[in-house]
Order: structure tokens, then C-alpha cells, then sequence
């Protein structure tokens, strides 16, 4: 369904992006932030699915800034060679290139954000820094961040049963942003991630219909 772009962003670089568009009219736009494995078979089925739903969704290959089509396993060296590369890109950048993925496709209209493991922190940003409604799924890293005053409404999703993000950590996320939903699910972390052995389809299935929702509200009725 979708197809390969080049993406210029605000640093004189392209990078590579795989779009989506919707049959007929967009409902608006949505920037898929990926998770530390680059722009792969399940983060453009994701794509292709909000498409499906009437969106253009777009997902940046942020890691071009570093290595050219990035796509890496869900087995230990590429989890290893992921969180190098996130560390060495840095949420700023990222960031920055949400914005870039969010303009070029700004002729959808209103433009939200979906992101998942460490794209869901970059959403988390989206939504505080960039003004764009977001979700984001099962973000370990957005402690530190929580305390900022948003400038769009943001949705969060977890896995009950996720290591990485304990339950005191979740408890933060409704604490300090009581006004924003937070759901939780009886799942491990990167539920949502299809094909692989982290899945658990009714959760996914459940946060994906909240998540339409929660763009229906804020990108189609706003």
C-alpha cells in the first residue's frame, strides 16, 4: 500500500520515510514513530494500517541520519545496536524530524502522533513541545519529561506485566498528568507488535480502537 519517500528535514539532510494514503479524502495525518528496531515490516504495517482508517500516515527513518536503512532484529544484538543508535540520534533530533514527517504531509490536515517503546517518548514530546495530539504506547523513557505543561492532549498505553516500566512508573503517568488518559493491559511490553512473540492480540486490539478514537476526537472533530 505505501511507498517509499525521501523526507528533507531541518538539518540540510534527507532521510527515508514510508507513506500510506487513505482511499479518498484523508480523515487527517499521522507521524508512526518507530521503536528501536528502524522502520521495519511491522512498524510499515502499522502505517498501512492508519491509512486503512482513513489517515495518511507516514513513519521517518530517523536512524538515516546515522546508517542508511536501519532495520534491525528483535534478538539481543539488535536491541543492542538499537539503543546505541537512539542514543546517538538523541530525542531533539527526532523531534525535529516529527516536525519535518508532520509538514510533509500537512495537506491531510490535522496532524497527531502514534509512537511505540522509544518512538512512544518521542510522541510524549510531540505532544508537549510540537502542539500535536498524541499516543503513545508503552514508553519507558517518559519519567523525566512528565512534569512539562502540554500543548495537545496525549493517550497512553502499557502492558500490565511490561519489566521495563513497573507499576509506580505508570502511577507517575496519572499523577502528574491527570488530565490525559492512561490504560494499562494484561501484557508484556511492545504488545502491539505483531509477528512477534511479545504480541497479545486482544490488547492490541483494544488500544488500537482507543487510539482511532482519540485521533477521531482530536485530528478529524477538532
Amino acid at each position: 500500500m505505501g511507498q517509499q519517500i525521501n523526507l528533507p528535514t531541518t538539518r540540510t539532510q534527507c532521510i527515508g520515510a514510508y507513506l500510506a494514503q487513505p482511499q479518498g479524502k484523508p480523515k487527517g495525518g499521522i507521524v508512526v514513530i518507530q521503536e528501536i528496531f528502524g522502520v521495519n515490516a511491522h512498524m510499515r504495517s502499522v502505517v498501512d494500517r492508519f491509512a486503512e482508517h482513513g489517515y495518511t500516515a507516514i513513519a521517518p527513518a530517523f536512524f538515516d541520519h546515522l546508517e542508511t536503512g536501519v532495520e534491525l532484529g528483535y534478538d539481543e544484538a539488535g536491541s543492542a545496536k538499537g539503543k546505541q543508535l537512539v542514543n546517538e540520534l538523541g530525542l531533539e533530533r527526532a523531534l525535529e524530524d516529527v516536525a519535518s514527517a508532520a509538514e510533509a504531509i500537512s495537506s491531510s490536515g490535522r496532524i497527531g502522533t502514534v509512537g511505540y517503546c522509544w518512538g512512544g517518548t518521542v510522541a510524549l514530546l510531540a505532544a508537549l513541545r510540537l502542539g500535536l495530539p498524541s499516543v503513545s504506547y508503552y514508553g519507558a523513557r517518559n519519567l523525566p519529561f512528565l512534569h512539562e505543561q502540554p500543548k495537545a492532549p496525549v493517550m497512553f498505553h502499557f502492558g500490565e506485566k511490561d519489566a521495563s516500566i513497573p507499576p509506580e512508573a505508570v502511577a507517575k503517568h496519572r499523577e502528574l498528568l491527570p488530565q490525559m488518559e492512561t490504560f494499562t493491559y494484561p501484557a508484556g511490553h511492545a504488545f502491539n507488535r505483531d509477528g512477534s512473540k511479545s504480541y497479545h492480540e486482544a490488547s492490541a486490539q483494544l488500544a488500537l480502537q482507543r487510539t482511532l478514537a482519540f485521533f477521531d476526537q482530536h485530528l478529524v472533530s477538532a
